[in-house]
């Protein structure tokens, strides 16, 4: 059994392979091996693999299954201590495995670590999909150490201490492999999108840690899967952000926030229709209803993790903040805001 297992879930991907597999393969520690996991591509992503590299252990699915339930799929079938998942579009660096792992094998609260990412394309950026690990609000709006909804700041090593955070970021998350099958991995009917943040916010519910180790860096393309702009997106987004918000707030909140967003995602469905994006505004109806679809199995769900108050959630609105008060970095937000439970930071 290998310490580490990186898995690189692919779907279509074989341009990404062919640029950025090289480098996972070139700083694959000894006590780590790369995995490939296939959600059934119709591209020529295997016999790519087979012919270059063919030492890689394939697993192969016979459809697309999604980021959720393909990462699940595939871990089932994986035996480590470690899990890395890996986007196919990431770019890593000399030691970036190693100082995470050495992070977590020193302290057994922590389920969950990222490191520091960057944009690929502009290496002094951070990157939107988790910069130096990621945070929610009161209301859940998810927000990065180095980027505040689409403000991305220029990395001067302002967020270099290693820190606990809400949420590591789904492109480059390892976890402990016994959390993650104590928790049953991620919930596969999220599909795609807000399914890391869910699965920390269950970590932090039974007593585990989130980190980021800035000592690590990766570089992210990003959005390789899906558009920047597309209804399917939106709708995913939408929808799993509530049903993440139904299974893992403390009861004392729950009905107020649910109904607070959904008169949010109003606005932002006028917000839409009014730039000319009817198809983004659909998306946002269609998945309020999923959301009602779901509410049984959410319940059921939420029945199994005793949600509470836990760690790094900022006590404001990060949008008042952002759009009102005009605070654009992490580092202008009131500090004290954060909440933090000594409580909920280690393994009960």
């Amino acid at each position: 059994m290998m310490k580490v297992a990186i898995v690189i879930l692919n779907w279509n991907g074989r341009h990404m392979l062919e640029r950025f597999l090289p480098s996972v393969v070139q700083h694959c520690p000894d006590f780590a091996e790369v995995i490939i996991a296939d959600n059934g591509s119709s591209d020529d992503s295997i016999p790519f693999l087979r012919q270059h590299y063919p030492t890689l252990r394939l697993i192969l699915h016979d459809k697309n299954y999604g980021f959720a339930d393909g990462y699940n799929k595939a871990l089932a079938q994986v035996d480590a201590d470690y899990f890395v998942l890996l986007n196919d579009d990431v770019e890593v660096s000399h030691g970036w495995v190693e100082k995470v792992v050495s992070l977590m094998d020193n302290d057994p609260s922590i389920a969950v670590a990222q490191p520091k990412l960057l944009m690929y394309d502009s290496r002094q950026t951070f990157e939107y999909a988790g910069g130096a690990g990621g945070f929610i609000d009161k209301l859940g709006y998810p927000f990065c150490r180095g980027r505040i909804f689409g403000t991305l700041e220029a990395d001067t090593r302002q967020y270099d201490d290693c820190r606990e955070v809400f949420w590591a970021s789904g492109a480059a998350m390892f976890v402990r492999a016994s959390v993650w099958r104590e928790l049953g991995g991620l919930d596969g009917d999220f599909f795609a999108h807000m399914e890391e943040i869910d699965f920390c916010w269950r970590c932090k519910n039974k007593g585990y840690k989130a980190v980021c180790c800035p000592d690590a860096t990766v570089y992210h393309v990003g959005g390789g899967t899906l558009p920047k702009s597309s209804p399917f997106k939106t709708q995913l987004n939408f929808r799993n952000n509530l049903a993440m918000l139904y299974k893992n707030l403390p009861h004392n909140r729950l009905h107020r926030v649910i109904a607070l967003r959904f008169v949010l995602d109003w606005v932002a469905a006028l917000s839409f229709l009014l730039k000319g994006n009817a198809g983004e505004c659909r998306a946002v109806f269609k998945a309020h209803k999923e959301f009602r679809q779901w509410k049984p199995s959410l319940a059921e769900k939420r029945g199994k993790l005793n949600p509470h108050e836990v760690s790094c959630v900022y006590q404001r609105s990060i949008l008042v903040d952002y759009h009102l008060l005009s605070r654009r970095t992490f580092r202008q937000l009131p500090q004290e805001k954060f909440l933090a439970d000594s409580s909920t930071t280690s393994r009960k």
